[in-house]
């Protein structure tokens, strides 16, 4: 066959191109946090609320340490109690705890109120001299005298009521020895078979206090003898004629007798004859 002869054209191959695949945009951590949690928006008003809320915080701070510091109580003052050391009666009307000596609170604690309930004593009184300084009164059960009854010492007032009872002896309150009784109710008279020894106790408890002499036991025999004792020496001062004489008497000698052991016998001291006589134990 001649050129007629027709060529058959080969067929160009071509590749099959990929379809272009766009890239997705991926935001980044900061992005995607920032569009899902959206930013709050403050009001003007609500900013103006927020500062005034701070202001008056910050009012009530300074307000709260006025309160604490120029208000706390550094100076106390204790009258009338004999009982009771000042620690102890501090701890009783102030006691412990944070604001515990804060005038104010002290103040409005015992406006118009009175401590009670408290051995020995019948009332307190609490008074604010100033923001830094109180002052706490002392009125004493009139005690005139103890008596030492199954292990407990037993106080009673002038008319013989039984106010206290403690394990604890009290100094400068006498032991009354002498008085006969089966048995003891608090605030109820002493069963004694005759009141008139309360009257006799009274009396001597006066002229000691008149006096100022500290006597440690005082004795009654059945005639209502009178004995008084200080420490290893007793003064036997009889009845009780010519009483304040005998006392007065007394209270020159005593010096004389400390640290002696026996018996000032004063029964038959007057003005007149003026007769005492020590006589020695053996």
């Amino acid at each position: 066959m001649s050129n007629e002869i027709k060529k058959k054209k080969k067929k160009k191959k071509t590749k099959a191109q990929k379809p272009k695949v766009q890239k997705m945009y991926r935001p980044s951590l900061r992005e995607r946090l920032d569009f899902s949690l959206p930013r709050p928006s403050i009001s003007a008003k609500t900013a103006k609320k927020l500062l005034i809320l701070v202001a008056v915080l910050m009012l009530l701070g300074c307000a709260f340490t006025v309160f604490v510091e120029k208000y706390t109580v550094d100076t106390i003052i204790v009258e009338g109690s004999t009982h009771y050391s000042t620690e102890e009666i501090n701890n009783m009307v102030i006691g412990d705890g944070f604001l515990a000596k804060n005038s104010l609170l002290l103040s409005l604690r015992y406006r118009n109120k009175e401590i009670k309930d408290v051995p020995f004593i019948e009332t307190m009184s609490v008074r604010i001299m100033s923001p830094t300084s109180i002052k706490i009164t002392i009125y004493e059960k009139a005690i005139a005298g103890y008596v030492d009854y199954m292990g407990q010492y037993i106080y009673f007032d002038k008319d013989g009521t039984v106010v206290e009872s403690s394990p604890i002896r009290t100094e400068g309150i006498p032991q009354i020895i002498g008085m006969e009784f089966d048995h003891v109710v608090m605030y109820e008279k002493l069963p004694v078979s005759d009141d008139e020894i309360f009257k006799e106790i009274l009396d001597v408890s006066q002229l000691m206090d008149k006096y100022e002499i500290s006597v440690d036991k005082i004795y009654f025999d059945k005639d209502y003898n009178l004995t008084l004792y200080f420490e290893q020496a007793r003064v036997k001062l009889g009845n009780f004629d010519n009483i304040d004489e005998k006392i007065i008497r007394l209270k020159a000698i005593l010096p004389e007798l400390k640290g002696k052991k026996g018996v000032l016998r004063m029964e038959n001291y007057t003005p007149d004859t003026n007769i005492t006589t020590f006589e020695f134990d053996e």
